[in-house]
């Protein structure tokens, strides 16, 4: 058969993501099967439309559909899924969760690089997470939302933010309102290389100082810091050295969850990468019906100011978008909340 350049499985299967909405990143994948042995095996029948039809043949079909499981199947055989389970149990109970973890039911959460990215994928709960630093024009557009929504938020500052007196009175409301109130770095320092993630560009002890200077501004606004140990890095970049300090503060480290676009919301006209926010709108609308786990577990990224070169801004979408997530069942909690704190 005819291979098509560069194409890999993307969209694995197995019963978890239909029976438990439970999103899997890999596994092994059968190859191509003999076009006879396909179509003498009874119940197969493709979900959706066969992308690879162009490069099918009589010899040999492979598909990239949930409903044939000759020629994808990410476990291949129960032989397989035993060796999974008792891997995953056995590492289970020789691990030694860190303080942060021991704080969080971190094992049912997704990670990168460290960080917690998403809670339990299998509920209907969801965060909207607001950072701010140098640009905060949407805080109080942002606060009324929540509070005639009457939904519950997490808010990640700088200690920048925090020291700044024109936000002093915003940032009481919010925190009298019952917010989640968090660290986001002190100074907004960019950790570790664009291209080079495993490049550091701060060393620990620069990183500790930073650290606790943003804690110690959030302390002066009467936030017990002991209570908020979600730690939202600065630019929402970072490295697995970041995620092992942050730890040994006892600390839990986490970021937005990838998938939808909605951390684009920084972007203006004529930055390569800019999407204005009815576009990155539709695409959590669309990434939340197209998804088999829908936004169950997201943290979803909301940035609380923009450049002013940015012509429009997500957080004025606020309203639809807590009232659509809504209409499908969604509840919304702050991030302690949602990872178990």
């Amino acid at each position: 058969m005819a291979y098509h350049p560069g194409a890999i499985p993307v969209d694995p299967h197995s019963a978890f993501t239909h029976l438990k909405n439970y999103p899997i990143d890999g596994g092994l994948v059968d190859g191509p099967v003999y076009g006879s042995i396909y179509k003498s095996l009874i119940g197969i029948q493709l979900k959706d439309a066969d992308e690879y039809a162009d490069w099918q043949s009589d010899l040999a079909v492979y598909h990239d559909d949930y409903g044939d499981y000759s020629t994808n199947e990410p476990t291949m055989d129960g032989t397989a899924s035993l060796i999974y389970l008792l891997a995953a149990k056995e590492a289970e109970s020789s691990k030694d969760p860190s303080p942060s973890e021991r704080g969080l039911g971190v094992r049912s959460f997704s990670y990168s690089h460290g960080a917690v990215i998403r809670g339990d994928s299998t509920k209907k709960n969801i965060a909207l997470v607001f950072t701010g630093h140098e640009f905060a024009e949407g805080r109080d557009v942002v606060a009324d939302i929540l509070k005639k929504e009457k939904v519950k938020a997490s808010f990640f500052f700088t200690g920048d933010y925090y020291r700044n007196s024109y936000y002093k009175k915003s940032i009481q409301q919010l925190v009298k309102e019952g917010h989640y109130l968090g660290a986001h770095s002190d100074k907004h320092l960019l950790y570790c290389d664009w291209n080079k993630r495993d490049s550091l560009l701060v060393t620990k002890k620069q990183f500790r100082f930073d650290l606790a200077d943003n804690y110690t501004a959030m302390a002066r606004h009467g936030i017990d810091v002991k209570k908020a140990i979600c730690f939202l890095p600065p630019y929402e970049w970072y490295n697995d050295s970041i995620a092992k300090w942050t730890g040994e503060l006892q600390l839990q480290l986490i970021n937005f969850t990838p998938g939808t676009k909605s951390n684009a919301d920084y972007t203006w006209p004529g930055l390569p990468n800019y999407l204005n926010s009815e576009k990155i709108y539709q695409s959590i609308v669309q990434y939340e019906g197209s998804s088999p786990s829908g936004l169950n577990g997201f943290m979803l990224l909301v940035h609380l100011g923009t450049d002013p070169r940015r012509p429009d801004h997500l957080y004025a979408w606020l309203g639809a978008l807590i009232r659509r997530l809504r209409s499908e069942g969604y509840q919304f909690q702050r991030v302690d909340e949602l990872l178990g704190q």
